[in-house]
């Protein structure tokens, strides 16, 4: 079996929920993440989707690529309108004007609309304890509207506002650990994935969509374009990501953590770093503080883990 499918295959939906003839560019890991997301899920879904690389390539007037129920709300409030359907639903379901059923409730949105513009509404959907997913696109910046930084771009990383240069390193604060405030809500399910790994990503999917209450998915989703990358390297950086310990594959159940995957062996994080060029003006020295900042997030995780 190839070895990053961490889960055994099972068949895996045929149908397409995200048509082809979208507009995302060449070699795109979030819309591949996206896709892997609706398989899982289904038809019975409604999905709630800030404004952002996958609202803007999916829904150009009057086209769509989605064969399920779709709404695209602002920036913000993606949580708070899938919270709403759910409650909404329920209430009719209730009164009988609505057969009973199965349905997903889940909102999207990239990492400035989950870490920086969404965080309230998030927050307060997972407080409330509406039985809904929240998944987040990371690629780890405002990738839409110019690669600006977002409070989900890593230590080092150069974007268009946060430029590498003499006086600056780049970006000069470390990511916000989304997954780690999804957890510190209390929810049943957390946990991350990264289309690389799609088994692994999509019986995430399927345990979120089954345990009730909220839960959160933290998706790593390679950019190209944004990355600096070439387009056909997507995969091979999402894998690099994983094998390096920079973006760990767990979950998190009841409180409970446990990895699905743990490299072996652990490639070194120059691989990671190197190829891209949003960290190209990195030096060695850079370089070892990163892999000890790393090193420390990655240490938790295992303890926390092992203790289960």
């Amino acid at each position: 079996m190839d070895k990053y499918s961490v889960f055994s295959a099972r068949l895996v939906e045929q149908t397409e929920y995200m048509a082809s003839g979208h507009r995302a560019c060449q070699g795109c890991a979030e819309v591949l993440a996206l896709r892997l997301v609706l398989k899982a899920l289904g038809r019975d879904t409604i999905v709630a989707m800030s404004t952002g690389c996958m609202e803007i390539i999916s829904s150009p007037l009057p086209l769509t690529s989605w064969n399920i129920p779709w709404i695209h709300n602002a920036f913000e409030n993606s949580s708070a309108v899938v919270s709403g359907c759910e409650s909404g639903m329920k209430a009719m379901m209730r009164k009988g004007k609505l057969a009973p059923k199965k349905i997903n409730f889940v909102a999207m949105g990239g990492d400035g609309a989950t870490a920086d513009i969404g965080m309230g509404p998030l927050s307060g959907a997972l407080e409330r304890g509406h039985d809904m997913i929240y998944v987040c696109y990371d690629n780890e910046a405002y990738m839409n509207t110019g690669i600006q930084r977002s409070s989900s771009t890593p230590y080092g990383a150069s974007t268009t506002t946060s430029p590498a240069g003499k006086a600056s390193i780049g970006q000069q604060t470390r990511k916000k650990n989304m997954p780690q405030i999804a957890v510190a809500h209390n929810v049943p399910y957390v946990a991350t994935a990264c289309p690389s790994f799609p088994f692994d990503l999509m019986e995430k999917v399927k345990r979120a969509a089954e345990i009730p209450g909220p839960a959160y998915l933290h998706i790593l989703s390679v950019c190209p374009t944004g990355w600096r990358i070439p387009p056909d390297e997507a995969i091979r950086y999402g894998r690099l990501a994983v094998d390096t310990c920079m973006f760990p594959l767990y979950e998190v159940v009841d409180g409970k953590y446990r990895l699905t995957y743990r490299p072996n062996p652990v490639l070194p994080l120059k691989e990671y770093l190197s190829g891209q060029g949003r960290y190209r003006h990195l030096t060695e020295k850079d370089h070892e503080k990163i892999e000890s900042m790393m090193k420390s997030d990655y240490e938790k995780i295992v303890k926390l883990s092992d203790e289960v």
